[in-house]
């Protein structure tokens, strides 16, 4: 029987887990708890810290009994992410905790398959939850008290916890219609073109639209990788710009990784790599001072990429898409990249556009398998969907 994991250090938040348990029970639901702590249990849990141990890599022993806390709640951490991604009898999964049980729980967290609830009660909740939740589908909840004993708010709170974990875990689970899944990626200035090609393919595809803002970028490649999408459609890579020069959405140093180790049918182009984000202008680095800027609003500048930063993206992404094997289509849109880079617009700059693709064309490798276009068009000219569409349902059938 599957039941809801109820995760935390109970050396000390016994108590508490003890009574999110019993609430989880009293709401329906099938609660199991176990102990991520590093020190003797106040409770008897259902699956001890021990077992959670050996699920580690050799060496986790020993961090743990090393008294350096640091030490213990890493090894801790990656023991309960492996144990995490062995379990088949997870229905849903709960956590409580302060900085390191928050660690710990979100990192066996982030193992479970997208779309089975994940629910951690947390002091850090109300910050920047980044690092613990990273591309998964973990909803964080303000614990608001410190978690040090059960009081008139964090009975509240565990209450409400243990209800929404009962009715996600026991709701009936959606099912696809059967269309087979492939992701997209789109930013604010290659809405068009993206929207335009989902229209084409939806009575086919379901069509899953990634935001290029980092985070969607990598949550794209981790269904990828995990074999949950049949293609791609990366129209918008502006995601590497702000990896390479400092930007706040930046994609990891891996993007594309997966496109090479699954083979995965993929059409590409270089939506938006006319553009760096950073936030409101004072956060932008003193070295691009006198740069050309376009305030997209009172939070978020974008800086115009330049000659050499576009050699330097064709030339990354050319390397990367040389490791790949699989069906590979790159297109080039020679009249613009993004809505800001068009004749007349803030961000129009025909010699950086150039730049960036005579750096793809020398770097690219082109075989059969894997080739380069051009095409006379702007990136959000409805014929370049069109020729986007087409080269896909190409890849798809080779």
């Amino acid at each position: 029987m599957k039941r809801i994991h109820v995760v935390g250090t109970a050396d000390t938040k016994g108590e508490e887990l003890a009574y999110l348990a019993s609430r989880i029970e009293a709401a329906g639901g099938h609660p199991l708890v176990v102990d991520v702590g590093t020190g003797r249990p106040s409770i008897a849990p259902d699956i001890a810290a021990t077992e959670v141990a050996a699920s580690g890599q050799e060496g986790t022993a020993e961090a743990l009994a090393s008294g350096d806390r640091g030490r213990a709640v890493a090894a801790m951490s990656a023991a309960f992410a492996r144990f995490a991604a062995g379990r088949a009898d997870i229905a849903g999964m709960v956590g409580i905790g302060g900085g390191g049980g928050t660690s710990i729980v979100t990192a066996g967290m982030r193992e479970l398959p997208l779309g089975l609830p994940k629910l951690m009660v947390s002091t850090l909740a109300s910050g920047d939850v980044a690092p613990y939740v990273g591309v998964a589908d973990i909803m964080m909840m303000p614990s608001i008290t410190d978690l040090a004993g059960l009081n008139r708010i964090s009975r509240v709170v565990l209450d409400n916890a243990a209800a929404a974990i009962a009715a996600m875990a026991m709701r009936p689970h959606y099912k696809a219609d059967g269309k087979p899944a492939i992701g997209l990626t789109m930013f604010g200035v290659t809405t068009a073109c993206v929207t335009e090609i989902v229209d084409h393919l939806k009575g086919d595809y379901d069509c899953l639209v990634f935001h290029a803002t980092g985070t969607g970028g990598r949550a794209m490649e981790k269904l990828a990788g995990s074999g949950l999408l049949e293609g791609i459609i990366d129209i918008t890579t502006t995601e590497v710009c702000d990896l390479l020069f400092g930007g706040v959405l930046p994609a990891g140093s891996d993007r594309l990784d997966v496109i090479a180790r699954t083979k995965l049918p993929y059409v590409g182009s270089v939506g938006a790599l006319d553009m760096v984000n950073f936030w409101a202008p004072e956060t932008i680095p003193e070295k691009y001072r006198g740069r050309t800027f376009y305030n997209h609003n009172s939070n978020v500048t974008l800086m115009r990429t330049i000659a050499q930063e576009c050699h330097a993206l064709g030339v990354w992404i050319g390397k990367k898409l040389n490791a790949c094997e699989g069906q590979v289509r790159f297109l080039i849109p020679e009249k613009g990249v993004s809505a800001l880079d068009v004749e007349g617009g803030a961000f129009w700059d025909p010699d950086a556009d150039a730049a960036l693709y005579a750096a793809l064309e020398a770097t690219l490798v082109q075989t059969p398998l894997r080739r380069i276009e051009r095409l006379p068009l702007h990136i959000n000219d409805p014929k370049f969907a069109a020729a986007a569409v087409e080269a896909f349902h190409d890849v798809k059938r080779r």
